[in-house]
């Protein structure tokens, strides 16, 4: 069996923990259960962050409106550049040109 050094696995391990670190969720304050998000919207809801180790409170929010407005915030919009100033086509009637009524030789 191949075993990795323990410095490699240790790495690896550091290195998963910091991506998941900062990672929010939002927690509804209900009795029983958790449950799905959609089962009581107007539940208020308890901000949560992972440290690496346990999730830390950082706050509280009024619904589940409010709760994915702060974990999911809109992304920013990618300005579309200028049309391209595209060649006009030449004369003549090419193999996939359309021909218009008033072009059409009688």
């Amino acid at each position: 069996m191949n075993e990795e050094p323990l410095e490699e696995w240790a790495r690896r391990r550091e290195e998963r923990r910091a991506q998941t670190k900062g990672k929010l969720r939002a927690v509804p304050l209900t009795s029983g259960p958790h449950r799905g998000a959609h089962v009581e919207p107007d539940a208020p809801r308890v901000i949560q962050e992972w440290d690496g180790a346990h999730w830390v409170t950082v706050g509280v929010v009024d619904d589940l409106n409010a709760a994915k407005a702060l974990l999911y915030p809109p992304q920013p919009v990618e300005e579309r550049p200028a049309t391209w100033d595209r060649p006009a086509l030449g004369k003549g009637r090419g193999r996939h040109r359309r021909t218009a009524p008033a072009d059409e030789d009688r």
